[in-house]
């Protein structure tokens, strides 16, 4: 039982630094955290090690989360056409509350100061790549791996255009662009 607890309390300090590195960035300090997640300092070096360990496991928490939905939204026949499944895709990233912002936000501030946990998002991006290729691969005759970078970039830039206008019409109409050429 006591590995229950543990493992439910690492997890509850996981859950809490999401939330801030989604609002304040990685750069918040392990006291903020430890203070949102109430547990103590030596508790939270005890589950985690490092602030790098730290971040790779919520990184991985996200990646592992959004692997899961992807593939049920690849493998599920609820979405019948390419088009679906592209369009659920892209609604599942393409949203400042979704898993894959935490990612996105990952490339550009811990490359350099936590390299091993910036792996996690990268590795995550490929595998998305791979996946929406795979998926054309299924539906087109002639497809390249380009159109998959295109789409993993075009959910990329709508994130951009959230954080700068909060408009979702935009996101909307860039993906309608993209699906009436697949």
């Amino acid at each position: 039982m006591k590995n229950l607890d543990a493992s439910f309390r690492a997890l509850s300090v996981l859950h809490a630094a999401k939330d801030l590195f989604n609002q304040n960035g990685f750069y918040i300090g392990i006291d903020r955290i430890i203070e949102e997640a109430k547990i103590p300092k030596a508790t939270f070096y005890n589950y985690f090690q490092s602030k790098e360990k730290f971040i790779e496991l919520c990184l991985t928490f996200q990646k592992d989360l959004l692997k899961e939905k992807v593939r049920g939204v690849i493998e599920t026949s609820t979405y019948s056409t390419l088009a679906h499944k592209l369009r659920q895709i892209y609604l599942l990233h393409a949203d400042l509350n979704s898993a894959y912002y935490l990612l996105f936000k990952a490339i550009f501030e811990i490359k350099t100061i936590y390299p091993n946990a910036y792996q996690t998002a990268i590795r995550y991006r490929r595998w998305l790549k791979n996946e929406i290729f795979c998926l054309l691969m299924e539906t087109k005759k002639s497809v390249s791996y380009a159109e998959a970078e295109i789409f993993v970039f075009m959910i990329d830039g709508a994130i951009l255009d959230l954080l700068g206008s909060d408009q979702v019409m935009q996101r909307d109409a860039l993906l309608e662009y993209f699906l009436k050429r697949v």
